[in-house]
């Protein structure tokens, strides 16, 4: 037997495990999805897929429970692939490979899929189950939630009865959620023009990395370092003390993950050079003291590469440093209608050179449109006056909370009686599924649950093993607890 498996509940803890032995990133599911549906039809239930990929599972009634409810259970079938740039994992052919250290369990180099694979692996792991009582019984597996909630988009009515949805994708034991951020895509592109390297010039590359990265939107508020705003304040200061050119500039690799790494490669005059070493080391040991609390093991690392034949001129490095310095980022505000949590903010996630293009994505979060639309126009307003395109796409809504909700009051009061305490009712300020729903089911009452999962979207990923006994305690009670369908 495997680690996992002999963790409880077992069922849960075999599919997960299955679950990372399959390549699931996101935009690349098509082999989780055909193990799905291969496994609900030896399962004997009814499976379907729609015109965009979603799954869609169906399990009868308990006998005697016939008359409740219909119960959507739902989840996402991708996972985000982050790795250590040290790290040799291929992610759409190596399988996750997780393991237990002490009281969490997490993953070799890589990011873990708990999120959301815990919450597939529940879902699957009740329709398995002989023992566990509930009414009409639908799961939802959605596709492409972490790289542009595709499925979301594309889910069309007619395909679902119940009328009760329960999200399987939030990440802290306690909390119930019946809200969450929407948010908005960002891609601003530079023209750039470049010259040929002068003589005397020499070439280097310049990396930061051991930064910890994390959820944009779960991890925003924690003053954890984005590696490419910190890249970028140094080289716009090395051009103005020394008068660096860049070759290429490059940086984190998912739009919704806060960028661990950066690197850029840059010329710069032979007599210039020990000056730059020099103010290098001490822009480091400034910046490593302000952040030491939090980014620990920030390291930065200058090499001699190959000579480059051609840089960018100064016009066109000035205007891409400037901007990316100025363009907001982390939290912009917080809530005024709840306490703790993010209103709005943004994420400079992934910078890209690409011949004579240079591209910026950026990730907006609010929980209001209002808020969205606020921080978009400052992120507009800042690369339009550097010279910059900037188109913005995948508008997805927030999830507004019903404070009136029905399944929201049966999942707090079985928690109550479950574990004897108040769970506290949250809104999230990551981007859940649940508000694009609204868009073909408005008539859903919906809530989200999960276990505590820490570090989601960066490989430090680790799930809890003792809140996924919870969690499971939780939602098969909730299930039993269903109220009878209205006459």
């Amino acid at each position: 037997m495997s680690q996992l498996s002999q963790l409880h509940p077992s069922t849960l803890w075999q599919l997960f495990e299955q679950i990372c032995s399959i390549p699931h990133p996101s935009k690349h599911e098509q082999r989780i999805s055909a193990w799905i549906q291969s496994w609900a039809k030896e399962q004997g239930l009814s499976v379907k897929e729609d015109a965009v990929g979603n799954l869609f599972i169906k399990k009868p009634a308990t006998a005697g429970m016939e008359n409740r409810r219909g119960v959507i259970l739902q989840a996402h079938m991708d996972m985000v692939p982050q790795k250590n740039a040290t790290t040799e994992h291929d992610f759409l052919t190596d399988p996750i490979q997780p393991y237990i250290d002490g009281e969490w369990v997490t993953a070799k180099d890589t990011t873990l899929g708990a999120d959301n694979g815990i919450g597939l692996a529940s879902a699957l792991a009740i329709l398995a189950s002989n023992d566990i009582a509930h009414g009409p019984l639908e799961v939802l597996v959605t596709i492409d939630e972490e790289a542009g909630m595709t499925g979301a988009f594309g889910l069309e009515p007619g395909w679902l009865d119940g009328d009760i949805l329960i999200n399987t994708d939030s990440e802290q034991e306690g909390e119930v959620y019946m809200g969450c951020a929407g948010g908005i895509d960002g891609s601003a592109t530079f023209d750039i023009e470049t010259m040929a390297v002068p003589s005397g010039f020499e070439s280097f590359n310049l990396s930061i990395s051991g930064l910890k990265g994390g959820h944009s939107g779960v991890d925003i508020h924690t003053g954890r370092a984005n590696a490419n705003k910190l890249l970028v304040r140094f080289l716009l200061e090395a051009t103005r003390q020394f008068n660096i050119q860049l070759t290429e500039l490059n940086g984190g690799s998912l739009r919704n993950a806060i960028p661990r790494e950066a690197n850029a490669s840059f010329v710069v005059e032979s007599t210039k050079v020990d000056a730059l070493k020099a103010y290098l080391v001490s822009h480091l040991e400034t910046v490593k003291a302000s952040l030491k609390a939090v980014e620990p093991d920030l390291a930065l690392s200058l090499i001699s590469p190959e000579t480059f034949d051609t840089c960018w001129t100064l016009n066109s490095q000035f205007a891409v440093l400037r901007a990316l310095n100025a363009c907001t980022n982390g939290v912009i505000r917080m809530s005024d209608d709840i306490e703790g949590i993010v209103e709005t903010s943004s994420n400079l996630g992934v910078l890209r050179t690409k011949g004579n293009k240079f591209n910026a994505l950026v990730l907006i979060r609010s929980l209001h449109d209002d808020g969205r639309d606020d921080a978009q126009g400052m992120i507009q307003s800042t690369f339009e006056l550097a010279g910059a395109t900037i188109e913005f796409s995948g508008a997805y809504p927030g999830w507004k909370p019903d404070t009136s909700s029905a399944i929201m009051q049966v999942v707090r009061d079985t928690y109550q009686t479950i574990f004897n305490k108040m769970p506290d009712i949250m809104v999230i300020h990551a981007g859940l599924e649940c508000g694009l729903f609204k868009t073909a089911y408005p008539h859903w009452d919906m809530v989200s649950i999960g276990p505590t999962i820490k570090f989601p979207h960066s490989p430090d990923e680790k799930v809890e093993i003792v809140t996924v006994g919870q969690y499971w305690q939780l939602l098969t009670a909730v299930l039993q607890n269903i109220p009878e369908k209205s006459q």
